[in-house]
């Protein structure tokens, strides 16, 4: 996924698809060319790994557009995951990932929240599940922005643990 500059003048739509790919090519170029070892180094205090913000990453992808906003089931390896068990599974599990696997989930739920964002008729349009809090539906529009906030928010994480691992550093 290349990483492109948001157009400056684009609809609103269009601005969120593009913003959130920003920051979805952002976060692959954080976890490009590393290995099994330096995915799961930890930068402490912190438990976070770069292996578990990529699986992370795609488990909130596939979640909120597929789970939360279709209403249909999740996709591997989220059908079989013990989140009962250990609700922040996909973090503490990365570890045992080989590295091209977690790409692969990244960039496919990438892809189908892009279909999903793309076949909805409206920003204006409701999920499927109701928020506990509120007892009202999620518009797609609220779901993008989340999902902007959240791969923004996981892009900072990102970069300081990548700098400790190599000194690359983010723009």
């Amino acid at each position: 996924m290349h990483r492109h500059d948001p157009h400056l003048q684009a609809d609103e739509r269009t601005s969120l698809n593009e913003f959130l790919d920003y920051h979805r090519a952002t976060f692959l170029s954080r976890i490009e060319g590393l290995d099994h070892e330096q995915l799961n180094r930890r930068l402490p205090p912190s438990d976070l790994t770069l292996a578990s913000l990529a699986k992370h990453l795609a488990f909130v992808e596939d979640h909120w557009f597929q789970s939360d906003f279709m209403g249909a089931p999740m996709p591997a390896p989220w059908t079989d995951a013990p989140f009962d068990d250990d609700r922040d599974w996909e973090l503490h599990s990365a570890i045992d990932d080989d590295p091209a696997d977690l790409i692969a989930w990244y960039t496919a739920a990438c892809e189908r929240s892009r279909v999903v964002a793309a076949a909805a008729g409206s920003l204006d349009s409701l999920s499927h599940r109701i928020n506990d809090r509120e007892g009202m539906a999620f518009s797609l529009r609220w779901i993008m922005l989340h999902m902007i906030e959240e791969t923004a928010r996981h892009n900072g994480h990102a970069d300081f643990i990548r700098e400790s691992i190599d000194g690359l550093v983010g723009e």
